[in-house]
């Protein structure tokens, strides 16, 4: 199989244009090309005035040999398959969001038959009272944005890029989201989504596959405690239906994601070691999504061949602080996230189609133990607490959440009513003064990020795009220590993916979690 780089094609073009320029890289005619497939495919929008497409492709082509510095010959892909002993006693997973997703079905596929607890409910069940909160502001602190079947992941934009490297374990990962029933360009696209409308259709369907290999899940079901004796894993204690049974484990995935802080008190009381972890904090910001495009794609914005643009911006501040976007949202809503009474927490999510009327993205500012006040383990996540405390408050102690405009920010003083930029955020938004949410330094921060990335982003410094507080939940604020068995100090338990601090994000969380049950095949 040969794979071809660095194909430059109009917006315009369909597949046979591709294959033909395929051709004329190898040098030959497009009906001597076989199993001609896209392997990759990106825009590029450098020059505004020629904004195309970049493609790679994957074909074979019988005795043609090139030297094209474009063209490789691809080795045969590794097949990740799981061999495990069964020692006769279930493995526990803990979480369904990806890295409990993936972790469970590694170990359905090597015949384990593992049981998986989630404390949140169904995915169906869990869309309908995501939206009553949305809606009424009466939240579910066990089944929300945060906590149910998916993850937080499922109330996002699906995003499956990932800064870890292309391997057999991010393969498996999107081969399996794609027979879920993702769409099919997830496979090439460089800047692949989802959608959170298909989200909740893959995560059914590979529930469904694990059941069918044996798996079992239980909702409603919340790890409450754990069983250790001379170091080891014995048991877990679950609480469901407001009763706790005792649950025999030996081998117990933690994937309890970034949000479960009930949780991590009670590993930090069992004595699980854990560390601090930096993460970020800050807000929404959102924008015309028209005046995204037309900043990113200049005269080709109205092209029917490009969807809604993105963005990806961060700087550097003197002082060593930085401020970045993340998980942007092209037509996407800010969310309602809370996960916890009292306390007002935003995120963004995008349907696959990405065509509502705004854009938004989260505006962070790194902190860090200089920031949290302590060296406890868990500071980071207490500092996260007190500034979703202060969003509610700050909100009307209704779960409204404080907005502001970016104009009205840059200059420091409370905003009275809205502009252009309709906020997308449900139940509501109370106007005010966001600054106050934060402390100086970050605010500070902010308001100079903003300043710099309007240089590389026209626009972004709109007076009326919209500010709405508080992002706190960019990764998890702990790191759960594991070895190189990928076990914590109590032998039996396997922490993986975004809550226990080595990935973030649906596709580095589930490889991790296939990585940590890959390294107990035989």
């Amino acid at each position: 199989m040969l794979r071809i780089n660095n194909i430059k094609m109009p917006l315009a073009a369909d597949e046979a244009d591709l294959q033909k320029c395929a051709a004329e890289k190898l040098h030959c005619r497009a009906e001597e090309i076989s199993d001609f497939a896209i392997a990759k495919k990106s825009v590029d929008a450098r020059n505004k005035h020629n904004v195309h497409f970049v493609y790679s492709v994957d074909c074979n082509v019988a005795n043609r040999v090139s030297t094209d510095k474009d063209i490789e010959v691809l080795p045969k892909p590794e097949k990740l398959t799981f061999k495990i002993k069964n020692d006769g006693v279930r493995p526990v997973v803990v979480g369904s969001g990806p890295a409990g997703m993936f972790a469970g079905l590694a170990l359905a596929e090597a015949g384990l038959k593992p049981l998986i607890l989630e404390r949140g409910a169904d995915v169906d069940t869990r869309r309908q009272k995501v939206e009553v909160f949305w809606k009424t502001g009466s939240l579910d602190s066990e089944t929300n944005v945060q906590f149910g079947e998916g993850g937080a992941g499922t109330f996002s934009d699906g995003k499956l890029m990932s800064g870890i490297k292309k391997d057999k374990f991010t393969a498996k990962v999107m081969h399996e989201l794609y027979e879920a029933g993702a769409p099919a360009e997830i496979l090439y696209l460089a800047k692949p989504h989802i959608g959170t409308d298909n989200l909740r259709v893959v995560v059914r369907n590979i529930r469904r596959k694990i059941e069918e290999l044996g798996g079992e899940y239980r909702f409603g079901s919340k790890l409450e405690d754990l069983v250790i004796k001379d170091g080891c894993l014995k048991a877990v204690k679950v609480k469901a239906n407001d009763e706790v049974y005792e649950l025999p484990a030996e081998r117990l995935f933690l994937a309890i994601g970034h949000s479960a802080r009930d949780t991590f008190e009670m590993l930090y009381r069992r004595g699980v070691y854990m560390t601090q972890k930096p993460f970020s904090v800050g807000a929404r910001i959102e924008h015309k999504q028209t005046m995204i495009n037309a900043a990113q794609y200049g005269a080709a914005a109205q092209s029917p061949y490009l969807g809604a643009a993105d963005y990806k911006l961060a700087v550097h501040l003197p002082g060593g602080r930085s401020v970045y976007t993340f998980c942007m949202c092209p037509g996407g809503t800010v969310v309602a996230a809370a996960s916890e009474p009292g306390r007002v927490v935003t995120n963004g999510m995008s349907e696959f189609a990405r065509d509502k009327e705004n854009a938004n993205a989260a505006l962070l500012v790194g902190v860090g133990e200089a920031d949290f006040g302590s060296e406890h383990p868990l500071a980071g996540m207490y500092f996260q607490r007190k500034l979703e405390e202060r969003a509610f408050v700050l909100g009307g102690k209704n779960y409204h959440a404080p907005a502001q405009l970016v104009g009205d920010f840059l200059q420091a003083k409370a905003s009275a009513r809205g502009g252009e930029v309709r906020p997308s955020y449900a139940p509501e938004v109370t106007w005010c003064d966001l600054g106050v949410l934060y402390p100086e330094e970050i605010a500070a921060a902010m308001r100079a990020g903003i300043a710099e990335m309007a240089k590389k982003l026209r626009g972004f410094d709109t007076y009326d795009a919209v500010l709405t507080g508080a992002e706190t939940r960019s990764s998890s604020p702990v790191r759960i220590v594991r070895d190189d068995t990928m076990q914590c100090n109590i032998r039996g338990i396997f922490p993986c993916g975004e809550g226990a601090g080595y990935a973030g994000g649906i596709t580095s969380s589930a490889a991790d979690a296939l990585k940590v049950v890959f390294s107990l095949c035989d």
